[in-house]
This record gives C-alpha cells, sequence and structure tokens, in this order.
C-alpha cells in the first residue's frame, strides 16, 4: 500500500505456529462512530479515504480481488432474502420494502458497472468506528473485506452504515461534497445507496427479529424512512 501512516504495519508474523499470530502497529486515536463530527473531521475522514482509494497503482490494482458483497452479491442477497422476510412486516416498514424492491427489479445493478467508473482499493467496511481520529487526521482500521471496488460503492457504504445515522449522523452533503465525482460517479452513487439502505432494511429487521440491542430500538421505522426519501 502506498499510504504510509494510513493504517497499522505489519512488523512480525508467525502463521506456522499452533496458534499463528500476525505483530501489527498499534495506532493512536478514537473511533469516529457516535460522536458528532465536526467539519475538520468530515474533511479529514475524507482525505483518508481519498488516500486509501489511490493507495495502489491503476497496474497493480488489477491483480487485487475484488472485494466481498459488491452491488450483484448484494442484489442476489436480497433476492434470498425476500421470500422469507417480506410476509412479516406491514405498514409503512412494508411500503417501503414493496418500493425498495420494486426499484430493485429495473436498476439492473446485478450487471457490471459502467467502465467509466474508475476501480479504487476499498476498505470493505463503512462502519465510522473503523476510522480513527487523533485529533488531526484519520486512520482506518479492519481491512478484513478490503479489495478492488469503485469510489461509489465505497461511499454509499460509509453514508448508508447504520454508524453514519443512528447515533450522531453524519453530514452527508458535506462529506460527500469532498470528492469531485464525475457524472458517471454520480449516477452510481445515487443507485448503490438507495441498494445498500434497502440492505440496511432488511439486517435491521433480521436484528430486531433476534432481539439484538446493537442498534436503536426505532431503527427499522427509522430506515425504512430513509429508503423512501433516497427512492424520491
Amino acid at each position: 500500500m502506498h499510504a504510509p501512516g494510513l493504517a497499522a504495519e505489519p512488523w512480525d508474523c508467525d502463521l506456522a505456529a499452533d496458534e499463528p499470530v500476525v505483530v501489527m502497529s498499534r495506532l493512536a486515536g478514537v473511533p469516529m462512530r457516535g460522536r458528532a463530527l465536526s467539519d475538520e473531521q468530515v474533511g479529514a475522514l475524507a482525505a483518508a479515504l481519498h488516500r486509501l482509494h489511490a493507495a495502489v497503482p491503476p497496474e497493480a490494482l488489477g491483480q487485487v480481488p475484488p472485494r466481498p458483497d459488491l452491488a450483484a452479491e448484494l442484489v442476489a442477497r436480497i433476492h434470498r432474502w425476500t421470500p422469507r422476510t417480506r410476509p412479516d412486516v406491514s405498514g409503512p416498514v412494508a411500503q417501503a420494502m414493496d418500493a425498495g424492491l420494486a426499484w430493485l427489479a429495473s436498476a439492473h445493478l446485478d450487471e457490471p458497472g459502467p467502465p467509466a467508473v474508475p476501480r479504487v482499493l476499498g476498505a470493505g467496511d463503512g462502519n465510522l468506528a473503523n476510522f480513527l481520529w487523533d485529533g488531526s487526521t484519520v486512520r482506518i482500521v479492519d481491512f478484513e473485506d478490503s479489495g478492488r471496488s469503485d469510489r461509489p460503492f465505497e461511499l454509499a457504504e460509509i453514508t448508508e452504515h447504520v454508524a453514519s445515522w443512528a447515533e450522531h449522523p453524519l453530514d452527508v452533503s458535506s462529506f460527500l461534497g469532498h470528492f469531485a465525482l464525475t457524472r458517471a460517479e454520480r449516477g452510481r452513487l445515487r443507485e448503490y445507496r438507495r441498494l445498500l439502505a434497502l440492505v440496511w432494511l432488511f439486517l435491521l429487521l433480521f436484528d430486531a427479529r433476534n432481539s439484538n440491542r446493537r442498534n436503536p430500538a426505532d431503527a427499522v421505522e427509522r430506515q425504512s424512512r430513509r429508503l423512501r426519501d433516497l427512492l424520491g
């Protein structure tokens, strides 16, 4: 990676041990999740992503495997989830889900994206807990799902993650304003935000069904409204 200091560095490893171990450097900073972010912090978050997205030269990026859970995989997952989830929801949540599914049927996101959208190295997880603020810069942890992606998908991963709105909402307009997106990227970003909002509606429904207390009690209802807003 050509972005020194952006992430932890491997110092040592013993992969042949009975309990394999990798020793990494320790990063200073506090997670950005659950905090009201200042303009400076939002700018630093965007700057860290700029560095990450450009960390692997284009000639090397082609050899990097795609990150998991890109658009086509998410579409397939929604198709598997729907028959066992839709019968159990009603009211505004069902209306939002139906609107999302109707949109998805005509969005063709399981097909290759436009070639005009360049590929980048993506972290693969938009949870703000993976971004550490040290008082002046942002560093990134948790690369287990990293891989080749594109910039609109990685930005949507952050804006639509529950961590970006459940507690102190991320200023999405300010955040996205730090990226000079092309017309093709802007169009793809809109579609990816809708897709990921629909995915999160399902995920939050699963959490609620399992009495998972990681997220606010009204998270499903709030997410259904967010999805409807994104669908327009």
